[in-house]
């Protein structure tokens, strides 16, 4: 298989899809695989890392396109879709809150096979590259506002955890998902009194079975979650909608009533947010001030450890890829994998996730179907 990695030209988008030690994997497997120059540079993997776990370097996307698998961290840019040629095959994320109805049409009528992160699952039925992130996102979450609290960043002054003879830090964590998980494992983990809330009883026994402990649990009740707004530290916000917005949890009176010196760091910005404050940031200048609480509002958190997040994603994808390799491709490995199936969102001018052509009004066409009619 040939198989290309662009660049990644999305806003401080610091990950790269395969890094030196895949591409070696691949490479030893048979594969071809071409980097465009400096697509790693801003996960510390260098041309010469490339060129010495086996991959071609070139110089432009017009180059790197001709690939026939192109395995990208974000979408493709609107102005490099030209690029492509029927039949290629693209891995991507495809960022659902932003993607747009012209976006979908141009990659439709390109007449290629598009492969979204968010829906690819694996042999469990979960969502690997998803879960994924989330890990990261949610330990990040914890890391993140510990620096907050300090007084370098007009904090409250308060070490996350605590030490002997002084009472814990209070973390208030929203949303009982991979995140929330991940967001608790690090707070207990520094000490933390941690407190968590979800609507879903079912996601509260899962998160407490897999800590192995008991903690405060609670669904979200205004009165009660506004009462633990007002003594936390931190609170993240975990919650994630499996289409459109996310849930506005927290209003504005309730950050009001919250510590001065406070941090929120919501995670769930990338559909919005669930803090009525919330307003979206960057890494550049990644918090503001509002109502004397610091809001980190980042939408992109994994790429702020580009390359433990590289790593994690590549190892998904280069393990994806031998496997195809041992069947024949790509394409012919999507009609035995049914969890690679689920993530193809356009198939051969075909648009084939129902959600996406219900948000554009678009025609639907069951993938399933398609597969049926093959075998």
């Amino acid at each position: 298989m040939s198989i290309g990695v662009p660049r990644e030209r999305g806003y401080q988008e610091n990950r790269v899809s395969l890094t030196p030690q895949a591409v070696s994997r691949l490479v030893a497997s048979g594969h071809e695989v071409t980097i465009e120059s400096k697509a790693g540079i801003a996960s510390f993997y260098s041309d010469k890392d490339y060129t010495e776990a086996g991959a071609n370097i070139v110089y432009s996307p017009e180059e790197l396109y001709k690939s026939h698998i192109i395995v990208k961290v974000g979408p493709i840019p609107m102005d490099e879709i030209q690029y492509l040629s029927p039949g290629q095959i693209v891995f991507s994320a495809i960022h659902l809150p932003t993607i747009t109805h012209d976006y979908v049409k141009a990659l439709v009528e390109k007449r290629v096979i598009g492969v979204a992160y968010e829906y690819m699952k694996d042999a469990s039925d979960s969502l690997p590259v998803v879960r994924s992130m989330s890990e990261i996102a949610g330990s990040s979450a914890i890391l993140i506002a510990a620096e907050y609290l300090s007084n370098q960043f007009q904090g409250s002054g308060k070490l996350l955890g605590g030490v002997s003879g002084v009472p814990p830090s209070k973390v208030v964590i929203l949303g009982a998902g991979t995140v929330g998980e991940f967001a608790a494992r690090t707070a207990i983990g520094l000490g933390s009194d941690v407190r968590i809330f979800d609507n879903s009883i079912t996601r509260l026994k899962r998160l407490q079975n897999n800590l192995g402990m008991r903690i405060y649990t609670s669904v979200i009740q205004p009165d009660t979650l506004a009462q633990e707004l007002k003594t936390a530290d931190v609170v993240v916000g975990a919650i994630h909608a499996e289409t459109g917005r996310a849930p506005m949890v927290v209003t504005e009176e309730m950050v009001q009533q919250m510590k001065a010196g406070s941090v929120i760091i919501d995670v769930s910005i990338d559909q919005g947010g669930c803090f009525e404050t919330s307003e979206l940031t960057n890494h550049t200048k990644p918090t503001f001030k509002k109502h004397d609480v610091i809001h980190y509002c980042v939408p992109n958190i994994p790429s702020r450890v580009s390359q433990t997040a590289s790593m994690a994603l590549s190892n998904i994808l280069s393990t994806l890829l031998i496997d195809a390799g041992e069947f024949g491709g790509v394409d012919s490995y999507f009609w035995i994998e049914k969890g690679l199936r689920a993530g193809i969102y356009c198939f051969n001018g075909n648009l084939t996730n129902k959600y996406l052509s219900q948000k554009f009004d678009m025609s639907f066409t069951n993938l399933e179907l398609l597969a049926a009619a093959r075998l």
